[in-house]
């Protein structure tokens, strides 16, 4: 008589690269995926059957890890799969693929094990519920948790210092370059080109010519802005004007903090409406 062969647990394979350059360099989409393949292969009891793939972040971006749930598209997805029975939890490379804050690590894991789902990651296996008789095992999970925090923490915080350093001994620490300026090899050059018609803008106001009428005269003679478009008056006035420059850059600043704010209104009305 032949044993009959115990149904396969259908998985979910969830892969996340939170920059570009991760992507490419780092553990990447490809090695995150072998890693879980490989996984799943050896296992035996149960049987694990990868039945679908999503991604967020991909080699021209990233996604965050400290994104919430609605934020990340394609772990959304797979979490449509197990409301839907098309399958039965999800499998991570590890838990900071998943999340790289530990409150956006445990609501992700709630989320999947309230639909009766079940969460897997390549370097650890099943991450079970939370059990009232075992809270070591709540307790050493929070702590991975916390440590995939504090090494997110600490590259941001490196990273942050290290545009500092340079910026304060003059070097090109981030951002676009300002015009007539590039960046060759992570350092600012002059950009000869630019230069000139800089030279040539400052002669025109020499002359008398208003910021409108260089900004015509630009146009005219197809020279292209820093971004190859046509010339506007207040992008000429920023390039010729100390304060004009300065007052775009604190309006800039206060539209991006509008917009942050914005973002955790948002975020917050989202929670509050799936209760």
């Amino acid at each position: 008589m032949t044993t009959p062969r115990t149904p396969a647990l259908r998985l979910v394979l969830v892969r996340r690269v939170s920059t570009a350059g991760q992507a490419v360099d780092g553990y990447g989409l490809d090695a995150q995926e072998a890693d879980c393949r490989r996984w799943a292969k050896g296992q035996t009891a149960p049987r694990v059957r990868i039945v679908h793939m999503v991604t967020d972040g991909d080699g021209k971006g990233g996604k965050s890890g400290t994104s919430l749930l609605d934020e990340r598209p394609g772990l959304m997805e797979a979490v449509e799969w197990i409301a839907d029975g098309r399958a039965d939890g999800i499998l991570a490379p590890n838990l900071d693929r998943l999340a790289r804050e530990l409150t956006v690590q445990e609501a992700v894991l709630s989320y999947v094990w309230a639909l009766t789902g079940r969460v897997f990651t390549a370097d650890h296996g099943e991450h079970l519920e939370d059990d009232a008789s075992d809270p070591m095992r709540t307790a050493m999970r929070q702590m991975r948790g916390v440590f995939h925090q504090l090494d997110r923490g600490l590259i941001v915080k490196r990273l942050t210092e290290g545009r500092t350093a340079k910026g304060a001994k003059g070097g090109y620490a981030y951002g676009a370059p300002q015009y007539g300026q590039q960046a060759i090899d992570n350092e600012l050059t002059a950009d000869e080109q630019e230069q000139q018609t800089l030279e040539q803008m400052h002669a025109w106001q020499a002359e008398g010519v208003s910021i409108r009428g260089i900004c015509e005269r630009l146009n005219t003679a197809g020279i292209p802005s820093k971004r190859g478009g046509l010339w506007h008056p207040t992008t000429v006035a920023r390039l010729l004007s100390p304060d004009a420059r300065e007052a775009a850059r604190q309006q800039s600043a206060q539209a991006r903090a509008e917009r942050k704010e914005q973002q955790r209104r948002d975020r917050a009305a989202r929670l509050l409406a799936q209760r």
